[in-house]
């Protein structure tokens, strides 16, 4: 709304034009400032609104030139040119409070201002004396211009400030006030830093993804700092270019071996921060709970899953159990009744042994055994003396061989097979030990009856045997039938538990013997279930019998060796 003004005193204020609300669009030409205001928008793409900000950024830096105040320094007129490097380049110019954030157009007027006032021929003007050429301090305020207005030159000097603190708090020094201690040494080696937005330290009440954020910034860290200011040759000064390059090499070398001392200063910083840091051992109490937590929460579950297993293998159990049961009584069952019809067996099998003995004719039958008997021993004592006869003629034929005699030679050739070491030796000696007779047979009486036993029919042979295994069952306490008792039902079958055991029943022993070791639990029942045909009782005989045999026969072999070599 366009407001007029009021009427003086005495005058009267008329409208005589109604004045229209319709509004027009018109075009305008900026022209002048304001030309050169819309060309900046236009190539910066930016509206007006932004070009008010640059101008008031810009007004506020002059004004903040003109608020600048320079503090003098006391040392500027004892300075050294020749020594320009290890001067306070900010304090020279009178920026010492402002260092490292002022800029360029405070830099610039500061040196105006310090040539203003230090210029030689303003000094000279006002009688001061003026030392000649590069020697007056003058030269210490360019220096300081040269190096701060060119941004790599005081990018390096910043590099090494020498104000700047280059300490790393201890860990003892941070034990009660951590953050008073650490978080203005974070703030002050935060200008280093290549990125923005450098993460704050924080408080107690931060959360774990702030300080998990700010440590990983830190051990991460990625600095501009460098030391190409502290170089001690300058390449420039080289007369060559071999020079150069060597002065280039070790200014180099120099820097990286500076830049790792920086990092590892950082590092222990970030360490003995992190090492201090009341916020992460919280952190970790609260992690170290919640795995206990979920430590017990999985021990539950695991402990019910368990139980719900046991129980089930309980249940599995218990049916097992009736289901074996019920199937032990089913074979009790059938083992009752099977048990009851082979007593109805044997009874019936007993009534026939008694009719078959009441109807045999007992005398006849002994009368016939003992007429066997008689003709067996007619046809042995025959057998004999034709072996004496053919054997006569040597010292040998004196000596009778008994029916004992005969029995041991047969057995002591079988046990010393051909191919024992001084054979019929060692079977003359184990003849000489085992016999009763008390005859002293050679080995040339022992090879002579051999022969003559070998030309035997076979019916005198099966005598010998025979009277062989009378003698066994007589030593192994088997009592002999008489001729005229009633057969009984034990002896019916005498010859069923003195069977010879076969080639084949012998290997099966041997192998069951060498595959049940001695410490086997039920060894000799193993045993004898792997030689069909042969019991328990059967086996254990079997196995003293070939003990005692190759007992013998280590003894007859060891007196032989020993006959030998007395004889030598």
């Amino acid at each position: 709304m366009l407001l007029l003004p009021s009427a003086a005193d005495g005058q009267g204020t008329a409208i005589s034009h109604a004045l229209t609300s319709a509004s027009a669009l018109c075009r305008v030409e900026p022209v002048g400032r304001w030309f050169e205001a819309f060309v900046k928008r236009r190539n910066r793409n930016t509206s007006a609104s932004f070009q008010e900000l640059e101008d008031k950024k810009e007004l506020s830096e002059e004004s903040e030139d003109e608020e600048l105040q320079l503090e003098e320094f006391p040392m500027l007129k004892t300075l050294d040119p020749k020594d320009w490097k290890n001067q306070d380049h900010y304090a020279v110019l009178g920026l010492g409070h402002v260092r490292y954030k002022a800029t360029q157009r405070q830099i610039k007027a500061a040196h105006k201002a310090m040539v203003l006032k230090h210029h030689p021929d303003k000094r000279k003007a006002a009688g001061e004396p003026i030392k000649e050429g590069d020697n007056d301090y003058f030269t210490c305020i360019t220096k300081a211009y040269e190096m701060l207005s060119d941004p790599v030159k005081r990018r390096a000097f910043n590099s090494v400030d020498p104000t700047f603190d280059n300490s790393v708090p201890s860990k003892s020094e941070a034990k009660d006030n951590f953050f008073e201690v650490f978080s203005p040494v974070f703030e002050r080696n935060s200008r280093w830093s290549n990125k923005k937005n450098v993460p704050k330290l924080g408080d107690m009440n931060s959360s774990f993804e702030d300080v998990d954020a700010f440590y990983s910034f830190w051990y991460n860290f990625d600095s501009w700092r460098e030391f190409s200011y502290l170089d001690e040759e300058e390449k420039e000064k080289a007369e060559c270019r071999d020079e150069r390059r060597w002065i280039e090499k070790q200014n180099r070398a120099t820097r990286a071996q500076r830049k790792k001392e920086e990092m590892n200063r950082i590092r222990t910083l970030v360490d003995n921060a992190y090492s201090c840091d009341p916020r992460i051992k919280k952190f970790k109490e609260e992690e170290k709970a919640k795995k206990e937590a979920e430590k017990k929460a999985k021990a539950e579950a695991k402990r019910k899953e368990q139980e719900t297993k046991e129980k089930q293998r309980q249940a599995e159990l218990e049916a097992a159990r009736l289901a074996k049961e019920k199937e032990d009584e089913e074979v009790r069952q059938q083992a009752l009744l099977a048990k009851r019809e082979k007593d109805i067996q044997k009874k019936a099998i007993k009534k026939e042994r008694q009719k078959l003995r009441n109807s045999c004719k007992i005398e006849e039958i002994n009368e016939q055994i003992r007429k066997e008997k008689e003709e067996a021993e007619a046809r042995m004592r025959q057998a004999s003396k034709n072996a004496e006869k053919s054997t006569g003629g040597g010292g040998s034929s004196s000596k009778n061989w008994s029916e004992d005699d005969l029995q041991l030679l047969i057995k002591a050739v079988n046990l010393f097979p051909a191919g024992t070491n001084s054979r019929w030796e060692v079977i003359a000696n184990y003849m000489n030990i085992h016999s009763s007779s008390g005859v002293k047979r050679t080995a040339k009486d022992v090879i002579g009856k051999a022969k003559s036993l070998q030309k035997l029919d076979p019916h005198q042979k099966d005598d010998i045997n025979r009277k062989a295994f009378d003698k066994f069952k007589k030593e192994h306490g088997v009592v002999p039938q008489a001729d005229n008792a009633t057969p009984s039902e034990r002896f019916e079958n005498p010859c069923t538990d003195f069977t010879p055991w076969t080639t084949e029943e012998q290997k099966l022993l041997e192998q069951a013997l060498k595959t049940y070791p001695v410490n086997t639990p039920e060894r000799w029942e193993k045993i004898a279930e792997a030689v069909p045909g042969r019991t328990k009782k059967d086996c254990m005989k079997r196995y003293k019998e070939l003990v005692e045999m190759v007992k013998a026969k280590k003894a007859a072999q060891e007196q032989v060796m020993n006959a030998s070599r007395a004889r030598k």
